[in-house]
């Protein structure tokens, strides 16, 4: 029985985090939650939609008639722009600082019924352009060193509209998340005297079994150490940290490739497929960075249908991460559903 086949761990050198691997519970029976698969949105405009062109917000402010990519700072923010700098540290044990920052609201397209997957390449390349604008935007605000751009896709993930939209959340702090792969960036590099992501892309373009899809400038696989059924990581093969320094051509193979991989989830379980998409790009915070290579992580929540979903609980909550289906198994799938959707 090789390695594969029964229960094992695999690192994850990003998070510096094992992950635990059981891919023979694939076939155990379930009589847990199920989910109603979402419907995609019928309309190309909707009357009741506060983020349609023309309408009224959640907030009370009027969204204007846009026909482009749109960004808006959002009517309920997680974070304020001006917010003293503070701090309290009680022994270590209650501690705290304030948090000044940004949120904004980034709608992809003004028509109501659209999705990455739906959108043509050219549509994203906009929303690519738009990204990158943000980024050096905010960034050069001095309170600002970390900016993250998301998107929560579906209800299941929490998104509270259907209409094709992101976030972007600037903040004067490094989030856990950035800072446990700043750490494992900075740790490998120091090691092994190269940068991480790169030479991790190096071994998985050799190996050829997690890849999904790739193009001249960006290639998307499941990681070996994917936490989630259908998790992918998206990497550039330039070196690059930061979204801005994308040239014109990468910044149009970047879109590609999310055209690409998200038509590959649909396709999956005949859905419009939820996931929490994210960017991950240095931090802003004056220092160089060559350990760090700019990211995009997708985190599908779909186990085996599109009404089974991942829950993160129990082991996974109070001890470690732990899939059932192998990272190879699971980029197989994707690369099945691609050429699927291709035929459509």
């Amino acid at each position: 029985m090789t390695l594969t086949a029964q229960p094992h761990r695999r690192w994850n050198p990003l998070k510096q985090e094992w992950v635990l691997v059981s891919p023979h519970r694939t076939d155990r029976p379930w009589q847990g939650q199920t989910e109603t698969p979402a419907a995609p949105a019928a309309l190309q405009y909707d009357a009741a939609c506060y983020l349609c062109p023309g309408n009224v917000r959640a907030g009370g402010h009027q969204t204007p008639i846009y026909t482009d990519t749109f960004v808006f700072e959002n009517d309920y923010a997680a974070l304020k722009a001006d917010v003293a700098l503070e701090t309290r540290n009680d022994q270590g044990l209650l501690v705290a600082e304030s948090e000044p920052g940004l949120c904004r609201v980034i709608c992809f397209s003004p028509r109501h019924d659209l999705t990455l997957a739906k959108m043509d390449v050219g549509a994203i390349r906009k929303v690519v352009d738009v990204w990158a604008g943000q980024v050096e935007e905010l960034e050069a605000r001095p309170e600002i060193h970390y900016v993250q751009i998301f998107e929560n896709r579906g209800a299941m993930m929490g998104a509270s509209n259907p209409h094709p939209h992101g976030q972007i959340w600037a903040t004067h702090s490094l989030p856990n998340e950035l800072m446990a792969e700043l750490k494992g960036q900075q740790a490998y590099l120091a090691e092994h005297g190269t940068s991480l992501l790169p030479a991790y892309l190096t071994l998985e373009l050799q190996a050829g079994e997690r890849l999904v899809v790739a193009n001249d400038h960006f290639v998307a696989l499941v990681p070996y150490w994917a936490v989630w059924p259908f998790e992918t990581l998206v990497l550039p093969r330039a070196t690059v940290s930061r979204l801005p320094e994308l040239e014109d051509a990468a910044r149009s193979g970047l879109a590609d490739i999310l055209k690409q991989l998200t038509r590959a989830y649909d396709a999956v379980f005949d859905t419009s497929f939820p996931y929490s998409m994210g960017i991950h790009g240095a931090p802003a915070d004056g220092a160089p960075h060559p350990e760090w290579q700019m990211h995009l992580h997708f985190y599908p929540p779909l186990l085996r249908s599109a009404t089974i979903r991942k829950f993160m609980v129990g082991f996974e909550l109070l001890a470690s991460p732990q899939r059932d289906i192998t990272p190879e198994t699971a980029a197989d799938t994707l690369r099945k559903a691609l050429v699927k959707s291709q035929g459509r």
